[in-house]
């Protein structure tokens, strides 16, 4: 049996051992309180500038949040939003990331948000095919959906790489680089849906570029093609002539959130992605991007 004098030091040593750990718990809680409390009042005020009906998700990275608030330098500020109205469009997706962000701690909890200096940003807005398909003429496409498609199938019928007639994917161009090495201010996307023929409701594929030009982005037809359901693919020339005007578009997005400057559009399964990045810019720029 140990002496006394050692049992009293072994439950010393586990009371300090048991203190420290409570106390660091009690840090690290207070710490995830701080930076809880700290995102809430960014969501709340990019809620008030993006005119959102709910609080967008922002997580402010790195641990310990408190050392980060104290000298008010945070590495790297998230920030996403769905149901954003920029001009005619109303369910738009916005993503952010900041990075080299400078916020005095008591600005942030007091939500003052002009003081937020970012020194790097990049943000994306997304545009629901729903969304596009109230844009005209697309109102004239019943059901309208957006796939991805290459370049190279868009502007020929066929891929470069394999002579085939799949219609999406990343393909190669005739250089040898892909697509993702290639131009990023414009981009293949196929539109499908229903229109009226002759009386008849046709399904039809719409094969065209899509070109980033400044702040708005135009859908440019090239062909196209009949349904699954039809014998043949091959739509004639003169039906071609008839129906293109129906898939050509200019989408205006205005001013994208955070003074972001547009540099690569990109098409989704069902949605078209617009990226882009600004410097040394402010928090307070949010409101510059939507409009009604």
């Amino acid at each position: 049996m140990p002496p006394a004098g050692s049992r009293r030091r072994g439950r010393r040593a586990r009371r300090i051992v048991i203190s420290l750990v409570v106390l660091l718990a009690l840090l690290v809680g207070a710490d995830f309180g701080l930076a809880a409390y700290a995102e809430h009042t960014v969501s709340q005020k990019a809620r008030e500038q993006l005119e959102l009906s709910d609080d967008p998700s922002v997580t402010i990275h790195g641990f310990p949040f408190t050392t980060q608030a104290i000298g008010g330098d945070y590495g790297h500020i998230s920030l996403s939003a769905s149901g954003v109205p920029i001009k005619d469009l109303q369910d738009v997706g916005v993503t952010a990331d900041l990075y080299d962000v400078t916020a005095p701690l008591s600005d942030l909890v007091n939500g003052n948000t002009d003081a937020i200096d970012i020194g790097r940003l990049e943000a994306q807005v997304t545009i629901k095919a729903s969304d596009i398909n109230k844009v005209d003429p697309l109102t004239k496409v019943d059901d309208l959906r957006i796939e991805p498609s290459s370049i190279e199938y868009v502007e020929t019928g066929q891929d470069a790489d394999s002579g085939t007639d799949s219609g999406t994917g990343d393909q190669q161009g005739q250089d040898g680089t892909t697509e993702d090495e290639q131009d990023k201010s414009r981009a293949g996307i196929r539109i499908s849906g229903y229109v009226q023929i002759a009386g008849q409701q046709l399904e039809i594929f719409c094969f065209a570029m899509i070109e980033l030009h400044g702040t708005a982005i135009d859908i440019v037809p090239k062909r196209l093609q009949y349904g699954n359901d039809k014998e043949t693919t091959v739509v004639p020339e003169a039906v071609q002539q008839a129906l293109l005007p129906n898939f050509k578009a200019t989408i205006d997005t205005g001013n994208l959130p955070f003074e972001v400057t547009p540099t690569a559009v990109q098409v989704n399964s069902g949605s078209v992605t617009i990226k882009g990045e600004a410097k040394n810019v402010t928090f307070s720029g949010a409101t510059s991007s939507t409009g009604g």
